[in-house]
C-alpha cells in the first residue's frame, strides 16, 4: 500500500514539474514494484511492458485516425469555419458563449481537444478584443467547451474518454443519455454562468482586452477564404451519425469523415499531405503518453497492497458509482490525463465494477456514464498536457488563467456527478 501511495505521489509531482510521463511511469512503476516485493526487471519488462502494448493495441487506430482527422480539419480551414459560424451566430456581446459552443461542437465531432485549441483561438481573439472581455478568461472559455460536457458526458461523443468504457460494461457510446445530458447541463450552464460573471466584474474592475504581438496572426488566418460552413459541418456529423445511429466502428467512422475531408478539399491536396503526416506523428507522442500511464496502472494492479486498495474502494459503504467516481478522479489527477486515468481504472477495476453492475441491478450504462465524467475532473491539475497547451497558444501563464481553468474543468465536472449518481439511484439512466 505504501509503495503504491509513494509510486502515485511521485508520479503527481514529477508529471506537474513538467517531466515527461514516458520515462517517469516505469520509474515510479518500479517504487511500486519494489515495495510490492516483485522483481524489478520483471515488472518493467513483462508486466509494464503488457500493460503498455495491450492498450497500444486496442487504441492505436483512434489515436492516429483521430489525430489525422483534427489536422485534416485544420488546414483545410474547416474546423475554422465552423467555429467562426458559431461565434459569429451568437453575436459580439455573447462571446464568451460563442467560443464555449464552438469548442464543444467541435469536440463533439471528434476533434481532439489539443485540435481544437489551434482552430478555435484566431476566433476567440477577434471576438474577444470587439467585446472588450479581458484575455485571462479566454483559456477558461475554450476549456469549458472542449474538455468538460463535450468530451465526457454527451451522449455519443465520440471522444476517447467516452469510447473505453465500452470494452468493459459492453456499452454503447450513447449510454445513459440522461446521466449524461444532466451532467452536460451543470457543467455547461455552470461554466456560461461563472464566466458570464467573471467578465461582469472585470469590466467593472477596468480590466479590458489586452493584444499581444502574436495576435497579428490571427488576422492572417482569418482574412483567407474559408470553406463553407455547411460543408465543412459535414465531416464532423458523419462521425456521430455513423458511431451513433448506424454503429459503426469508430475506426471506420474517422476514415470516413477523413474521406470527406480529402474530397472537399482537393484544391489544397498539396497542404492535405503534410497535415496527415503531422497528424499521424502527433498521434503516436499522444498514444506513448497515454499507455505509458496504463503501463503504471498495471504494475499496480499486480501487487498484493492493490487487492486492499481495491478492496476499499469497493467497500466504500455507498453506491457503488461514488467509489468509482473517486478511483477514477484520483487516478486521472495522477497522470494528468482523463484517458489516462480512465484506462488505469478500468484496467484495473472494470471487470470488478461490471460485476456490481450485475450485483447490484444498477445499468452497466450508468457505470459508463460515471467512468467517463469522473476521468473529466481531476485530470485537469495544473500537469494536464491540453491545460499547459492552451495557456501557451494563449500566451498566458497558470498565475493568471489557472483559477478560471481550475473551476469550469474541475470543479464544474465534479459537481455533476452529484445529479447523474442520483438519477441513477433512482433508476433513471
Amino acid at each position: 500500500m505504501l509503495g503504491i501511495v509513494l509510486g502515485l505521489v511521485l508520479l503527481i509531482i514529477l508529471a506537474y514539474r513538467g517531466w515527461s510521463i514516458i520515462w517517469i511511469a516505469p520509474i515510479c512503476a518500479g517504487v511500486v514494484a519494489i515495495f510490492g516485493g516483485l522483481d524489478l526487471l520483471d515488472a518493467y519488462t513483462n508486466t509494464y511492458m503488457q500493460g503498455f502494448v495491450d492498450f497500444t493495441k486496442s487504441w492505436f487506430p483512434v489515436f492516429m485516425l483521430g489525430a489525422i482527422f483534427g489536422k485534416l480539419m485544420e488546414y483545410s480551414g474547416m474546423a475554422q469555419s465552423v467555429a467562426q459560424g458559431i461565434i459569429k451566430l451568437f453575436g459580439e456581446n455573447q462571446a464568451i458563449i460563442g467560443v464555449i459552443i464552438a469548442s464543444a461542437v467541435l469536440a463533439y465531432g471528434g476533434i481532439s481537444v489539443f485540435v481544437v485549441v489551434f482552430a478555435v483561438y484566431p476566433i476567440a481573439v477577434s471576438m474577444f478584443r470587439q467585446a472588450n472581455i479581458p484575455r485571462k478568461l479566454m483559456p477558461a472559455t475554450i476549456t469549458a467547451g472542449m474538455m468538460t460536457f463535450a468530451m465526457t458526458a454527451l451522449p455519443g461523443t465520440p471522444q476517447i474518454q467516452n469510447l473505453i468504457p465500452m470494452d468493459y460494461f459492453n456499452t454503447a457510446a450513447t449510454a445513459a443519455p440522461i446521466m449524461g445530458l444532466a451532467a452536460s447541463l451543470v457543467m455547461g450552464g455552470g461554466s456560461i454562468l461563472y464566466l458570464k460573471k467573471r467578465e461582469y466584474n472585470l469590466k467593472k474592475a477596468g480590466h479590458g482586452f489586452k493584444a499581444l504581438e502574436k495576435d497579428s496572426e490571427t488576422k492572417e488566418k482569418l482574412s483567407g477564404n474559408l470553406p463553407n460552413i455547411f460543408i465543412s459541418l459535414l465531416p464532423l456529423i458523419s462521425v456521430i451519425v455513423t458511431l451513433n445511429i448506424l454503429k459503426w466502428d469508430i475506426v471506420v467512422c474517422l476514415l470516413i469523415a477523413i474521406l470527406l475531408i480529402i474530397l472537399f478539399s482537393l484544391n489544397k491536396i498539396k497542404s492535405l499531405i503534410p497535415s496527415l503526416n503531422q497528424g499521424a506523428s502527433d498521434s503516436v507522442m499522444a498514444m506513448i503518453n497515454t499507455s505509458a500511464a496504463v503501463g503504471f496502472g498495471t504494475v499496480v494492479r499486480v501487487v498484493p497492497g492493490f487487492q486492499k486498495l481495491s478492496d476499499y474502494i469497493l467497500g466504500i459503504d455507498a453506491n457503488p458509482l461514488i467509489s468509482m467516481s473517486i478511483a477514477a478522479n484520483v487516478l486521472s489527477g495522477a497522470t494528468g490525463s482523463a484517458s489516462g486515468g480512465l484506462g488505469i481504472t478500468m484496467e484495473a477495476l472494470g471487470q470488478k465494477y461490471n460485476e456490481l453492475a450485475e450485483s447490484t441491478g444498477i445499468a452497466p450504462e450508468a457505470f459508463h456514464r460515471i467512468a467517463s465524467i469522473a476521468s473529466g475532473g481531476l485530470d485537469a491539475l495544473p500537469h494536464n498536457g491540453a491545460v499547459i497547451t492552451i495557456l501557451i497558444v494563449t500566451g498566458l501563464t497558470h498565475k493568471e488563467s489557472y483559477r478560471d481553468i481550475a473551476v469550469v474543468a474541475i470543479v464544474f465536472p465534479i459537481l455533476s456527478l452529484i445529479p447523474a449518481i442520483l438519477l441513477a439511484s433512482i433508476g433513471i439512466y
